[in-house]
């Protein structure tokens, strides 16, 4: 069986709540999904970020617990 799909589609606003390293977003029709994962060393760093101490001035942002 063959399928022909044309498709106009048209945005406006578009607003993804959650991301998380294994979402697929899907806009339209696909044959199939292919897994893609690229990791980059943008920064050029060599090592381990240093671990944060008790003083530390970063706050951390409070996440859900799971449900």
């Amino acid at each position: 069986m063959s399928w022909t799909i044309h498709q106009n589609i048209t945005i406006h606003q578009f607003r993804v709540e959650n991301v998380s390293n294994s979402s697929v977003l899907q806009v339209g029709s696909a044959g199939s999904i292919r897994s893609l994962s690229q990791l980059y060393n943008t920064g050029g760093f060599t090592g381990p970020a240093p671990e944060l101490g008790a003083d530390s001035p970063l706050s951390f942002v409070p996440l859900p617990n799971p449900t």
